[in-house]
């Protein structure tokens, strides 16, 4: 294999020919062999945006020559394209401002701008790293704008369409069962009936209240925190850059970025990435129930609830022929047990921000992009695989729903709570239907029975004392 040396601070180090990255990155991929896991492409790609973007303001504040200007956009549009993923190597455990990654991306651009003017890559010219690539720059601001820009990317592209059309297919539900009666259940114990439709539209509504949380919680994240430079004073920078290149940055993504109005907070402190985290938390939760029930509502299929027969995808046991398994619903809660824990992870983390810089930032976003990767990819998945095809049982809906001894609720108003007690009580003990106690207790005729104990009536508001 060719080697070429290049310098950093520290001296000297060997490269392999064919890569990129220049001195920082290497002493990195070799200081830091932890884990393996490493930034995905959406934070390479939004790497490649900010770069852009810097070298557009820095251009237009007369901060950098137009020709270098272009040469460092047109290696952010090849590593915007995914062109260079492969020569992104570095961890995400790293040092805690993600300085390394950054020097990454410095280098990168620098050696593919030079290749691209025709020089020898390595060399630093026509095109610094440092100098030109990280112009108005520190890691410090860098890094938590990217975290900003690729978490409104992945929310705005991925998650928020993954949550509207599991939304809208539990809508649909909805209206296929709504006219579909069946018992309810709290505390697990039989209750009153509700419809098919109603049980599902709670889940809906579930959704979303979560989807509404999620847009208004993007609303923090479109402050960026570059232009401050180091500590948040923005030494080093133009007046004007931080403003300017917000706008560019608004421009070049189609999402409201700005500047942040205190640029200190944005680089000590994650609250607007702690607080999505919490909303990827409550959805999490949401799903959690939801799956949770309709695999419930599916167990058997011969021996459990049975009320639903959910989509028949795998075998289900390699002992047991013929089995099948809610395996979307257990694929979709232990999705939401991780994202729970990832936000633990990310509170713990935004909770060090230690003075002038919170130096948890990769943990931070790399455990917040995989919450948004996992909860996007299970809910398309239960969808797709599970609740499209669901199908109601209503032979075995009706059927529990005749045979519930909380039809008696329906009486209360008529005999009272404490004589429909007894009623209930008596049809348990004796293994007899609700019609038969309340009439071997002479409370009610047949008639006056049938005519006040019908489930369908009792799905909605309604009260009849007579």
């Amino acid at each position: 294999m060719a080697f070429r040396s290049e310098t950093d601070s520290m001296g000297a180090v060997e490269i392999a020919a064919d890569r990129y990255w220049g001195a920082q990155t290497q002493r990195s991929l070799e200081n830091f062999k932890i884990g393996g896991q490493r930034f995905s492409p959406p934070v390479i790609k939004a790497f490649g945006l900010v770069k852009k973007a810097a070298a557009m303001a820095n251009s237009q504040l007369g901060l950098l020559p137009a020709p270098r200007a272009e040469l460092i956009c047109r290696a952010c549009d090849e590593v915007i394209a995914g062109r260079w993923d492969e020569h992104f190597p570095l961890v995400v455990w790293q040092t805690g401002s993600g300085t390394q990654t950054n020097m990454n991306a410095n280098e990168v651009i620098a050696n593919r701008a030079i290749e691209l003017s025709g020089g020898t890559i390595g060399t630093k010219k026509p095109v610094h790293p440092n100098d030109d690539v990280n112009k108005s720059q520190s890691s410090n601001d860098v890094f938590p704008t990217v975290m900003h820009v690729v978490a409104v990317d992945q929310i705005q592209s991925r998650l928020l369409p993954a949550l509207k059309d599991f939304r809208t297919a539990f809508e649909r539900k909805a209206e296929e069962y709504k006219d579909l009666v069946k018992i309810g259940r709290t505390h697990l114990m039989d209750a009153t009936p509700l419809t098919f439709g109603q049980e599902l539209s709670g889940y809906a509504a579930q959704l979303a209240f979560n989807e509404e949380r999620l847009r208004e919680g993007l609303e923090p994240l479109y402050e960026l925190a570059l232009g401050g430079s180091a500590v948040g004073t923005g030494l080093n920078t133009h007046p004007q850059y931080a403003a300017t290149v917000a706008k560019i940055i608004a421009s070049l993504s189609g999402h409201s970025f700005r500047t942040a109005d205190n640029k200190f907070a944005a680089l000590a402190a994650h609250e607007a990435l702690l607080h999505i985290s919490g909303i990827l938390r409550t959805l999490a939760s949401s799903c959690f129930k939801i799956a949770n029930d309709i695999r419930l509502l599916g167990s058997g299929p011969r021996c459990g609830l049975g009320e639903v027969h959910l989509p028949e995808n795998e075998p289900g046991s390699s002992i047991m022929p013929g089995k099948v398994n809610p395996t979307q619903a257990e694929a979709l809660t232990m999705v939401a047990v991780r994202v729970m824990g990832n936000d633990v992870t990310i509170g713990l983390a935004g909770s060090q921000g230690h003075f002038e810089l919170n130096v948890f930032k990769p943990v931070i976003i790399h455990s917040l992009l995989e919450s948004i990767q996992l909860l996007s990819d299970a809910m398309v998945s239960f969808r797709e695989n599970c609740l499209e095809g669901l199908e109601a049982q209503g032979e075995v809906m009706q059927r529990n729903v005749s045979r519930s001894l909380m039809l008696v609720t329906a009486l209360n108003p008529i005999i009272g709570y404490d004589q429909a007690a007894k009623v209930a009580k008596l049809a348990h003990e004796r293994d007899i239907s609700l019609k038969e106690a309340v009439l071997e207790l002479k409370l009610m005729s047949a008639d006056d029975f049938d005519k006040k104990v019908r489930p369908e009536t009792m799905v909605g508001p309604g009260l009849t004392l007579s």
